[in-house]
């Protein structure tokens, strides 16, 4: 495997991951690329960052091909495709301290600045989901056969927590998983193979909700949905839809706007896609909350 502590210190990353130059380049890979594009992308990164005779046996292609493959890419050598999977490595680590510009200041621009910083994110965002996907992941939703489960990090469960309280209204079998671990193991003993877990998880990721997403899958073999950015949290390897979002905004601190936009077009396509059992839902949920939550509500939106 490429030694980290060789390559030198990257400033920033080029705008396309690996996994985006590979996903563009599609149409135009050879099977035998394919195949290769396939290892690498079952293990990502790391697959990618093993010695050149270990990808080969792996995937049963050359070394020859390794080479085109990377070249195909745009990339001089497989020295400097794996450096770039090892600067995707390193931004999946960065905390606030490291994404700060060091020109960064408050100015009478900042606001409008922002607000067209994240809609760049969400049209990039936007472009990085398939209509295909986005209907895969809905209909999963959807199954009335299926519980659903959420969970994110420790800020990122915000945005798994939208998710679950919104679709609790909609549709039964909705389970916000406990932030507390030691609850975790009651959750997986629940789950079975036809539930969908939804994770979040954006960079620093957190290891423990990889261990929860690896005893999920193991204990019944269910489908997992990962909400992540495009550094691709390890969750990856257990999932069977991954959407990455892009949410680099030149600050401190990464942007949720993508991933709340999503969600919210998630629980309206899960809502339309049967109306007349959601409503019904909606309108009984409503019937039965309590007269003090009315009254809390009506002031608030006073």
């Amino acid at each position: 495997m490429a030694d980290v502590g060789e390559i030198m210190t990257d400033s920033t990353i080029p705008g396309e991951t690996v996994r985006e130059q590979i996903r563009k380049a599609a149409d135009s890979l050879t099977a035998t690329e394919r195949r290769l594009s396939a290892l690498i992308l079952s293990n990502y990164p790391f697959a990618g960052l093993e010695p050149i005779q270990v990808i080969a046996t792996s995937s049963n292609v050359s070394a020859p091909s390794i080479s085109r493959f990377v070249s195909k890419l745009g990339y001089q050598g497989l020295q400097e495709f794996q450096q770039q999977l090892i600067k995707e490595l390193r931004q999946g680590q960065k905390s606030p301290l490291d994404l700060r510009p060091t020109t960064s200041g408050i100015t009478d621009e900042f606001f409008d600045n922002f607000i067209q910083k994240s809609t760049e994110l969400l049209k990039a965002s936007a472009g990085a989901i398939t209509a295909a996907q986005f209907e895969r992941v809905g209909s999963l939703l959807s199954d009335p056969k299926s519980d659903i489960y959420t969970l994110g990090g420790r800020i990122s469960d915000l945005v798994a927590q939208y998710l679950s309280r919104h679709l609790k209204q909609i549709r039964a079998g909705v389970h916000q998983v406990s932030s507390e671990d030691d609850w975790w193991p009651e959750y997986i003993m629940r789950m079975r193979q036809r539930d969908v877990l939804v994770l979040v998880d954006f960079r620093r990721y957190q290891r423990s909700l990889e261990e929860f997403a690896e005893r999920a899958s193991k204990h019944c073999g269910l489908k997992i949905i990962l909400i992540t950015d495009r550094w691709m949290s390890p969750i990856s390897k257990y999932a069977s839809e991954v959407i990455a979002l892009h949410i680099e905004n030149e600050t401190a601190f990464d942007s949720n706007v993508a991933a709340f936009a999503l969600i919210e077009a998630l629980i309206t396509r899960v809502a339309e896609a049967n109306w007349p059992q959601a409503s019904q839902r909606i309108k009984k949920w409503d019937s039965l909350r309590t007269s003090v939550s009315h009254q809390r509500e009506q002031v608030r939106e006073s």
